[in-house]
């Protein structure tokens, strides 16, 4: 009688944690595997569920969300280099084989590791380093190819496996970089020489047009002063003064003018010789003796133009014997 009072509390307690104990939740994208008395009963999914206490227990979850698993490899190319390879395998539990995901594998991150390594180390030493960058993606096809056929068996979907990082030795980095390093440059090089090449083209070009247009105001310019000279000498002729006589006066004029504007640069470095005023005397009277001679000369030089232009004359209206003969044999 004593007992009764306390009973009745413990019972209520007791039956309090075994109410709790028959429900549970099941997250979404989950999982739960129930068991009684070690032996698998039911699979349930999420919400709230219900099991019978202290003989069906929650055995695991099995997410159901898809997981990635990085996978680094080390290995060896073709050409001897060790290289390191960060595979990423994205995996799902199959829904509808969450059992045998759950109990036909122990560990089934290790079972996926163990494939990647078995693959990677059996396509990449076939391949030289420059190529496994180049086929990277075939190395991941090839992964995903051999996961798949192997792993869905156990309840797992293989849905892409990625080649996410190529890391080789420090020292064959380096080397990689020189040769990188080494072909700009000789890009960059092979640009200058031909930027280079553009440049002296151009101002070759540039500088023939420079001469040429110098070349034909050059031109103008004694084309305009014979004009003037040509005028003067007009002018001159007019007031009675004979062409050899003007064209010395308009050189000596340029002399002086020449000298005039010499002595209005104050830096000039130039100096005129002869540039005294005797000189401009002497300068007239050369210049007027030497027109002189030189007319003189070329009369002389008309003359006996003529005279053999009257002899070649002579020399063809002269008949020739054989036409003689030949008329005096008609008659």
């Amino acid at each position: 009688m004593g007992l009764g009072p306390f009973i009745l509390p413990v019972l209520l307690v007791i039956g309090f944690f075994l109410l709790l104990g028959a429900f549970f939740t099941v997250k979404q994208q989950s999982a739960a595997i129930i068991e009684r008395f070690g032996k698998f009963t039911s699979l349930r999914h999420s919400g709230l569920q219900m099991k019978i206490p202290i003989i069906d227990r929650v055995a695991g979850r099995v997410n159901l969300r898809i997981q990635q698993l990085d996978v680094i490899v080390e290995t060896k190319t073709k050409d001897d280099v060790f290289v390191r390879l960060k595979i990423s395998v994205q995996f799902q539990v199959r829904r509808e084989k969450v059992y045998d995901a759950f109990y036909k594998l122990e560990n089934p991150h290790d079972q996926i590791t163990s494939y990647v390594f078995d693959v990677v180390r059996a396509e990449v030493p076939k391949m030289k380093l420059d190529y496994v960058f180049e086929r990277k993606d075939d190395i991941a096809i090839a992964v995903k190819s051999e996961l798949n056929d192997a792993m869905m068996d156990y309840g797992y979907d293989i849905i892409k496996t990625l080649v996410t990082d190529i890391d080789p030795d420090i020292q064959v980095k380096a080397a990689m970089n020189r040769i990188n390093a080494s072909e700009r440059e000789k890009t960059a090089a092979e640009y200058e020489a031909e930027a280079e090449r553009i440049k002296i083209v151009a101002k070759a070009r540039a500088e023939a047009e420079s001469k040429r247009l110098q070349g034909q105001g050059i031109a103008d310019q004694r084309r305009e002063i014979a004009r003037g000279l040509e005028e003067s000498v007009d002018v001159l002729n007019n007031v009675g003064i004979n062409s050899q006589e003007a064209s010395a006066l308009i050189v000596v004029t340029q002399h002086y003018d020449t000298l005039q504007s010499i002595g209005e640069e104050t830096n000039s470095n130039l100096i005129l010789l002869p540039n005294s005023p005797q000189a401009g005397s002497d300068m007239l009277n050369n210049m007027i003796a030497s027109f002189t001679a030189s007319a003189h000369i070329g009369e002389q030089m008309k003359k006996a133009n003529a005279g053999k232009d009257k002899e070649n004359e002579q020399k063809t209206s002269r008949p020739r014997r054989g036409n003689n003969s030949d008329s005096e044999l008609e008659q």
